[in-house]
């Protein structure tokens, strides 16, 4: 494989745009949130908008628009995009919750107590994505794609 033929892949170039532009827009969304600059967002999985949602849907949009919408490649590119999703707003948004309680069993018992919900120490909660998170991301995505597409398509 010739590393310089990435360089010619826009459909890997929009999807890797649309992950990255997505974990930046982090920063400042949890900002206007918080009043904190958490600069850790930049490699972290959770939060608004979904890296997830918006590089795998980068990706469909951009085989779609690059190699047709017939294709069995957009086809596999789609149910990929629909596993990968539904894996962010689902799977890995109930982890999340199961740290949740699992933090707030653990407190309780270091105090003895029944176990409540509340905490003082946290495992990593946010794991996935709220299903806005997913639809922003994928929105991202889109966009991302079509502006590779109408640059280089």
């Amino acid at each position: 494989m010739n590393l310089s033929s990435l360089t010619q892949n826009y459909v890997f170039i929009g999807a890797s745009l649309a992950w990255f532009l997505a974990q930046v827009f982090k920063i400042p969304l949890e900002y206007r949130r918080s009043k904190k600059w958490e600069w850790v967002l930049l490699l972290r999985a959770g939060g608004m908008p979904s890296s997830h949602s918006a590089f795998i849907s980068a990706t469909a949009h951009g085989i779609g628009l690059f190699v047709g919408w017939d294709s069995p490649l957009f086809a596999l590119a789609v149910g990929m995009a629909i596993i990968v999703i539904y894996d962010a707003t689902g799977v890995r948004r109930e982890a999340g919750r199961h740290a949740e309680l699992i933090n707030a069993i653990i407190r309780d018992m270091r105090e003895g107590h029944l176990p409540s919900m509340e905490t003082q120490e946290k495992l990593k909660e946010v794991l996935g994505h709220t299903p806005l998170e997913a639809i922003m991301g994928t929105l991202l995505g889109v966009v991302i794609a079509q502006l590779v597409w109408f640059r280089w398509g």
